[in-house]
């Protein structure tokens, strides 16, 4: 019996010890089920702020971009880029590769291939032969780019009416290179932005002559008989408007030359200086300076209609710009011009010189004229008609 006691009590003791074991282990498994939520919290929100902050400079970021298309639209300008953005990886190395190219072209490494040049030229030339509609005072026409005119030779090349250009020069190399990689060339996408065709002439086989230009003579030139030539000396200004005509017919009426021509002698600086560029407010210049007062994300999109005019006042010293949309009139026109000036003016003529134009009704738009692009006008005083009714019953 008493045997019986003595295991019932160590049973009842590692019992008692086991449950403690068992007790401190939950505690220890609440205590680490508690880190391991806090930091999931943690991580959690740390990944929250990371993709809010990453929200926020996408956001920023878009926001400059609207800004910046919209601030070259304000100009007539926009954005083309380089394409999709999967082509960014792909652009990298074809610039490096033409940078290295143009390196080892500066080190003497060039070498010409007429055939492929020929090949990449006719590429180029694929489209670019067709017609455009070119703007005209009266509407639209149909119009052919001129090509740029590109000899061949052997030694170098010369291109329209500019000088010889030997291979060895690094802007011929250039040049070349630019058209056997079959891309425009680098010198011509500045005055041609749009491209245009070119005619060559493949003269491989010959080898361009640079002549020596005559030498002047240094005397001084004398006539028949041993006296000096007197009617070659210079004449002063006074001297060369007097062999002039007081003034010419042109557009039914009398200009006068004298004076332009003697303000262009006397000194083209002077006459800069005097002439002013005097800005006009327009309703399109107003919409415009609200629009630019406004937070960017109540910003209006930037109207596309709106051209830019310079307007030269009768006597040239004045130049007006404005900003106009191309649904107004040319009666706004004087409406802003004889604000500008005041009243009390002299009535005058709205004309064009290229092309020569005269807008005569105001009621026309400046579109329908074919005022589409960036213009300049002229103002000129209107003439007496040369023959009046009273002028006719006499005769």
């Amino acid at each position: 019996m008493s045997a019986m006691m003595t295991r019932v009590c160590l049973l009842e003791r590692t019992v008692r010890s086991q449950a403690r074991e068992i007790e401190c282990k939950d505690n220890r498994i609440q205590v680490l089920e508690e880190k391991l939520r806090r930091k999931k919290q943690q991580e959690g929100s740390h990944d929250l702020n990371i993709r809010d902050d990453l929200d926020e400079r996408c956001q920023r970021l878009q926001n400059q971009v609207c800004e910046m298309e919209s601030f070259l639209n304000d100009y007539g300008l926009i954005w083309v880029g380089n394409g999709d953005s999967s082509d960014s990886t792909e652009t990298a190395p074809d610039v490096d590769r033409g940078s290295r190219q143009s390196d080892t072209s500066a080190v003497g490494n060039f070498r010409m291939n007429f055939d492929l040049v020929l090949q990449r030229i006719k590429d180029l030339n694929a489209g670019e032969g067709e017609c455009f509609v070119q703007s005209t005072c009266t509407g639209a026409q149909l119009a052919k780019k001129n090509p740029v005119h590109l000899s061949l030779y052997s030694n170098g090349i010369v291109m329209s009416d500019g000088p010889f250009r030997s291979y060895q020069e690094h802007s011929t190399q250039q040049c070349m290179q630019d058209l056997m990689d079959g891309y425009f060339p680098t010198e011509l996408q500045e005055t041609f932005p749009d491209g245009v065709p070119f005619e060559v002439y493949d003269r491989r086989d010959e080898e361009f002559i640079l002549r020596s230009p005559c030498n002047k003579f240094p005397g001084e030139g004398r006539v028949v008989g041993g006296k000096k030539n007197e009617t070659a000396r210079k004449l002063n200004v006074d001297q060369f408007l007097n062999k002039l005509p007081k003034g010419v017919f042109e557009a039914g009426g009398v200009t006068d030359i004298r004076d332009s021509l003697k303000h262009v002698l006397q000194g083209s600086s002077s006459g800069h200086s005097s002439t002013s560029l005097e800005p006009i407010e327009t309703a399109a210049m107003k919409r415009m300076k609200q629009r630019l007062q406004t937070n960017s994300s109540d910003r209006p999109a930037s109207a596309h209609d709106v051209i830019n005019l310079k307007v030269k006042s009768e006597d040239r010293k004045q130049t007006f710009t404005l900003k106009m949309y191309l649904s107004e009139t040319f009666g706004h026109l004087r409406q802003y011009v004889d604000k500008h000036r005041g009243g009390s003016l002299s009535a005058y003529d709205i004309i064009s010189a290229h092309p020569q134009c005269s807008y005569h009704e105001d009621s026309q738009t400046l579109q329908s004229f074919g005022l589409t692009a960036n213009s300049t006008l002229l103002l000129r005083k209107k003439q007496p008609p040369l023959f009046t009714e009273g002028n006719k019953m006499n005769l």
